[in-house]
């Protein structure tokens, strides 16, 4: 087996592994995190109650994790998609560790974000082309 054709193998693989994360990171932020906050789902009210924002900042937060989820799951928006959720769980690791008191709450932010910088460093040429797009 050439040089290149290993190359060209370990690409497609690991252009199969970021759309896997990209899937299960975006299904988990509409369904299983967006969804509970826009339907007031009892736990996430009492989260943004003990934050102390007000409950427009629980929908906020829903919005930016649907819009994420949903850049995820489109090719061409996938990296900036991750840059900005990597942004998100920064905020969220941090309101948990200091604003709610629970440090061991920042475990899932602090996953998500190693995983989405993943993704927005193997999308790194999406975001290339996203910008070219945007010059004028």
């Amino acid at each position: 087996m050439s040089s290149t054709t290993r190359t060209a193998s370990t690409g497609r693989v690991s252009h199969r592994i970021l759309w896997g994360v990209q899937i299960l990171i975006g299904l988990f932020l509409v369904i299983g995190s967006a969804m509970p906050k826009f339907f007031g789902e009892a736990y996430a009210v009492d989260i943004f109650t003990r934050i102390g924002a007000g409950q427009w900042f629980r929908y906020l937060v829903g919005v930016l994790e649907l819009a994420g989820g949903i850049g995820l799951l489109t090719p061409w928006l996938a990296a900036p998609a991750a840059l900005g959720l990597m942004g998100l769980m920064v905020g969220a690791a941090f309101t948990q560790a200091v604003v709610l008191d629970a440090p061991a709450m920042v475990l899932t932010p602090a996953i998500l974000f190693v995983l989405l910088a993943a993704v927005a460093w193997g999308r790194r040429e999406q975001f290339a082309r996203v910008l070219e797009i945007a010059r004028p």
